[in-house]
């Protein structure tokens, strides 16, 4: 058997708890360090507790000397991070975005091709089973493609403070977008060629603008758009928005809802980890019409509800990082779309800054 990849886990929010508890239990990986500023006074998870704790990441980095760097701090540390682990030896997990500009995010990539390192990025629908279906599905619906995406998240109790920090970072239309426009890239197979964005600050207490609103064109004819927004004020009505549309018809992520949710007392739905993946069924609108102009075809639901959940899919983007790792596969593709989602969302806050439309070259 292979020896075990040895793994520092920095960030222990919730998206870093994940994926140290995927680490814990995958016995290809051991982890040898958890890393966070107020690690000495955060409660460890019961599974996690025994593991060498540090609150400086270089300290953490020199002392574990680790064969894998697990980033899961917040965007503005993720290139800075993710370059010392790279020179460091290590190959790198890191959780979106890339990095919060463009030529950063070339920087990382360029360094971990000259390195020949192992870097994988948590974009987390790219190993959801839905996510995948909704993909191939909508590839059978011609072009141009009309693509709708959306996730407001209503920020109450641990979310105010989740929302609030990540903006400190990047507005919602950036950190978030990153899952979509690779979305709409991988629909298309086309090249993103002009963008647009629009935004608003609605939250006092935000740093930055906590609504925003892009559109992107491809040179194939097919357009997108995509919207977030975090705060106590969003509504929780049409948060959820997936769907794309076709000469030959449509496809719709039907999204699944909790009954009864104390919003005195938990997250809200739109702001539920669990929710913004989750589905229920996925329905495939045939557009063909017969002599009578009476559709041909029913539309087809696609039972989804035994999906894997939050947490079996952070196991697998560390199953994958594992088996990267040891069979030396090729990550070219993903690391190269990355970037290319990164600069179509930095480009629609450039647009927003700028109030124009930004071309890309």
């Amino acid at each position: 058997m292979a020896d075990k990849v040895r793994v520092l886990v920095v960030g222990l929010g919730n998206m870093g708890a994940s994926h140290a508890s995927a680490y814990h239990r995958n016995p290809g990986f051991e982890i040898v360090g958890l890393v966070s500023r107020t690690i000495k006074s955060k409660k460890i998870p019961d599974e996690l507790k025994g593991y060498p704790l540090f609150e400086n990441y270089d300290e953490a980095l020199a002392a574990t000397k680790p064969d894998a760097v697990s980033i899961n701090t917040w965007p503005n540390t993720h290139a800075e991070y993710a370059m010392k682990a790279i020179n460091a030896g290590a190959h790198v997990f890191m959780e979106k975005p890339l990095a919060t500009n463009i030529e950063d995010a070339e920087a990382v990539v360029e360094l971990a091709r000259e390195k020949n390192k192992k870097l994988v990025l948590g974009y987390i629908l790219r190993v959801h089973p839905s996510w995948v279906k909704f993909i191939e599905l909508g590839k059978t619906l011609g072009k141009p493609l009309v693509m709708r995406l959306n996730l407001n998240q209503q920020s109450n109790g641990p979310a105010w403070s989740w929302h609030k920090n990540l903006i400190d970072s990047l507005i919602p239309i950036v950190d978030c977008g990153v899952h979509y426009v690779d979305v709409m890239c991988q629909l298309t197979d086309a090249k993103p060629v002009r963008v647009h964005g629009i935004g608003a600050k609605l939250w006092a207490d935000a740093a930055k603008q906590n609504y925003g609103h892009l559109h992107v064109t491809f040179d194939d004819g097919s357009v997108g758009w995509y919207e977030a927004g975090w705060g106590p004020m969003m509504s929780e009505e049409a948060f959820f928005v997936k769907d794309v549309v076709g000469p030959n018809g449509a496809v719709s992520i039907v999204p699944g809802h909790s009954e009864g949710k104390d919003q005195l007392a938990d997250v809200s739905d739109s702001a539920d980890i669990d929710r913004h993946t989750k589905t229920d069924a996925i329905r495939y609108h045939h557009a063909e019409v017969g002599p009578d102009k009476n559709f041909v075809k029913k539309d087809e639901m696609f039972n989804m509800t035994d999906e894997p959940g939050h947490q079996e899919l952070c196991d697998r983007e560390q199953a994958f990082f594992l088996k990267a790792i040891q069979e030396d596969l090729d990550l070219s593709e993903s690391m190269d779309a990355a970037v290319n989602s990164l600069r179509i969302v930095l480009a629609a806050e450039q647009s927003i800054n700028e109030k124009r439309v930004v071309e890309l070259a």
